[in-house]
Order: C-alpha cells, then sequence, then structure tokens
C-alpha cells in the first residue's frame, strides 16, 4: 500500500493491460481530433456552408444518440478491448476513405455526410467500452488514480491534436487523413494486446435488459445526483460555442487568440489531473464535488465578465479544472458502484448525459446569446451553474453527505 501511495504512477505503469489501453486511447483520441478539424475545413472547402458544417456534427450526434444504451447493453455482454479495437478499425477505416477520396478528387459533401454517420455510430459503441474497461484492468484502490492518468491522456491528445490536424492541414488534407488512420491502426493494434480475464455474463442477455442501465442509475440517488449535476451544469455553464465572438469582438484578438481560448481549459484540466494523479481526493468527497461545480459556474461568470484576454484564459483554465475534479470523482463513483456486469450499460448512460449537455449546450449557448447576447447568456449560465450545485446540495442529501469514494 505505501509503494502505491508514493509511487501511482509506477504502480499503473507496472499494470501493463492499462498502460497499453492508455496508449491506444491516446492515439485514438488524437487521431479523432485531427480528423475533425481536417473534415470542418474540408467540408467548409468544399460548400462554404456553415449549415454544412453543423450537419457534420449533427450526422454524428444523432446515430451515437440512438445507439447508445445498445452498445452498452453490448459492452456488458463481449469482450471490452475487442469491442474498442473494432471502434478504432471502422475510424481507421472512415479516415483511409477520405485519403483515397482527397488524391482522387472523389471528396463530396454527401460522402463526408455519410462518413460523419458511420464515426457516430464507432463513437456510440466506443464510449460504453472503454470507460467500462479501465475497473477491469487496475486494481480498486488505484481506480481513481487510473482514471486521473486516463483523463490527462486525454486532455493532451485534445491539446495536440487540433493544433497538429490544423498544421499539417496546410500541406492539404490527405496528410492529416493518412497520420489519422496510421494512429488508429496502432490504436487498434495495441487494443487487441490488451488482455484480462473474461467471462460472458449470464446478466443482460436479451434486449429487454438494454434500459436496466438507466433503471439502476434512477434507484441509486448517489449516481443520479453526479450524473446528472454535470449534465446540467455544463448545459448551463458552457461558453465554447460563444468564444469566436468573445475572441473578436469582446477581447479583440484573431485566430491564434481564439485558439488560446479554446485550449485553455483543456490545459486546467490536464494541471487537475495531474494533481489527482499525485493526491486524489480522500474524504469529503460529494461536498467537494459540489463545490468543484460551484467553482465552475463562478469561473463562467468571471469569464463571462472579463475584458482582458490573459484574465479571460485564466478563468477558462479554472472552468476546465473545476470540470475536471468533477470528471474524474463522477466516473470513480460511478465505476465503484455498478457492478461488473452492468458498468457497460451504466457508462451508456453517462455517456447520452455528457453527449447531450455538450451539444445542447451548445444550443443552449446559441438561442441564450440570440437574446441577451453573447455577456448575458454567458454570466446568466455561470449563475445557473452555481444554482444547479446549491439546488444539489439540498436535493441529493446522499451525494453532497458521501465522505469517502467508496461508501
Amino acid at each position: 500500500m505505501s509503494n502505491t501511495h508514493h509511487s501511482p504512477l509506477r504502480a499503473l505503469v507496472a499494470q501493463t493491460p492499462f498502460a497499453r489501453f492508455w496508449v491506444s486511447r491516446v492515439a485514438g483520441i488524437m487521431a479523432n481530433q485531427m480528423l475533425m478539424v481536417a473534415v470542418g475545413w474540408h467540408m467548409y472547402d468544399l460548400t462554404a456552408s456553415a449549415w454544412d458544417l453543423g450537419l457534420v456534427g449533427l450526422f454524428q450526434f444523432v446515430p451515437a444518440l440512438l445507439m447508445t444504451l445498445p452498445a452498452g447493453h453490448i459492452a456488458d455482454r463481449h469482450h471490452r478491448a475487442r469491442i474498442f479495437a473494432v471502434c478504432m478499425l471502422a475510424q481507421a477505416t472512415v479516415a483511409a476513405v477520405l485519403w483515397w477520396s482527397t488524391l482522387s478528387g472523389e471528396a463530396s459533401r454527401s460522402l463526408i455526410l455519410a462518413l460523419s454517420v458511420l464515426l457516430g455510430v464507432a463513437r456510440a459503441f466506443q464510449m460504453p467500452a472503454q470507460q467500462a474497461l479501465t475497473p477491469l484492468l487496475v486494481p480498486r484502490e488505484l481506480l481513481q488514480r487510473a482514471i486521473a492518468v486516463s483523463s490527462c491522456g486525454m486532455e493532451i491528445a485534445v491539446i495536440g491534436g487540433p493544433a497538429l490536424g490544423g498544421l499539417l492541414y496546410t500541406t492539404g488534407a490527405a496528410t492529416v487523413y493518412a497520420l489519422c488512420s496510421a494512429l488508429l491502426l496502432l490504436a487498434f493494434g495495441l487494443s487487441l494486446l490488451v488482455h484480462y480475464p473474461f467471462t460472458p455474463t449470464r446478466h443482460a442477455s436479451s434486449w429487454s435488459d438494454v434500459f436496466a442501465g438507466l433503471r439502476f442509475v434512477w434507484e441509486r440517488k448517489v449516481l443520479l445526483g453526479a450524473t446528472s449535476l454535470d449534465l446540467f451544469a455544463v448545459l448551463l455553464g458552457g461558453a465554447s460555442a460563444l468564444l469566436p465572438i468573445f475572441a473578436r469582438d469582446i477581447l479583440h484578438t484573431g485566430p491564434l487568440g481564439l485558439g488560446l481560448l479554446r485550449a485553455a481549459p483543456a490545459v486546467g484540466a490536464l494541471t487537475m489531473s495531474i494533481v489527482l494523479t499525485r493526491w486524489p481526493l480522500q474524504r469529503h468527497v460529494g461536498a467537494r464535488l459540489l463545490a468543484a461545480v460551484a467553482v465552475f459556474g463562478l469561473a463562467t461568470l468571471g469569464f463571462g465578465l472579463s475584458q482582458s484576454f490573459w484574465l479571460s484564459m485564466l478563468m477558462l483554465a479554472i472552468t476546465g479544472a473545476a470540470d475536471n475534479i468533477s470528471v474524474v470523482t463522477r466516473l470513480t463513483l460511478t465505476q465503484l458502484e455498478t457492478p461488473d456486469e452492468m458498468r457497460g450499460r451504466v457508462a451508456a448512460v453517462n455517456s447520452i448525459f455528457i453527449g447531450a449537455s455538450n451539444q445542447l449546450g451548445e444550443f443552449e449557448s446559441g438561442m441564450s446569446a440570440a437574446a441577451l447576447g453573447a455577456v448575458g447568456s454567458v454570466v446568466m449560465g455561470g449563475l445557473g451553474s452555481v444554482a444547479v450545485a446549491a439546488l444539489w446540495w439540498r436535493w441529493f442529501a446522499q451525494l453532497a453527505q458521501r465522505d469517502r469514494i467508496e461508501g
């Protein structure tokens, strides 16, 4: 135990299946981030239509939303590392088709939208499988650190992927698609090497069990409180969709400044991931989770009121750090409170909540900005997140009073 405490990273690296899966996830996420940058620019080059840019996101979101619960059901019945591997191979195939079509001059609006549907389906199966896999690869006492390390890798990919994709796109879309294919094939190969004791479960044996994850979360107030807390806080408090307005009209900066503003939350989240890897939360977990959401709201409020570029950067970094506390705590609670035969379906519910908060949050930001202005929208959103934290403290007393990660 003392060795685990003093050398958490060494202890995690010693878990070879987890280390392989970590590298596989980082490679896959980095490729996915690069792919999204390239597909967006490529579509705009082809059509010069903002509406078509929105359709790319919509064509990914709708199939993902429809397929996530069945994907969770499948993750509870089959080898999760193999499901993840198939998802990586499917996305590598999409990148390869885009590479070939670009070189041959066959790339078109309809092809990109069709491939966007395939990406959405692949991600629907990827998310529950990868979330439910981590607890099988590390001891329980290392799970919080493992989730923090996984989050750290994700933030590195989220920061580096778009920047590298944008840089390589200057040499042509085909270059980006080729590298994405290579990274996704690497992720596919590494995930095939992830082994754990797998015994097919007798649970989730029929399609009537597809909605068991929803019932499971609904009946456990700690999980319902933690999951819905993140949904409503991000739904109300997210400001990412309005960053171009703030960059140009309020902070008077250019595309580089916009890129820095977009990266700031990920930098804060990465920093907090490193902190939580070394010093995981031990006591007063519920109260700290709710406090982190309140800090997220206050920092969002500060960003909305700021007219200084560097203060705005700081506020966004704080939102990322606070959100990371929420993410790591929520995922750890969920994994520890859920029996293994249910983890895929519960992870699917979590994926739906995350997707809804991000996608609907952008829609909510745009609608409220049209009515209140960008500053008014962000300020009201920040206040809304603080209000959510206060209400959840009262409505979900079991969550607020939770002392340790393991109840």
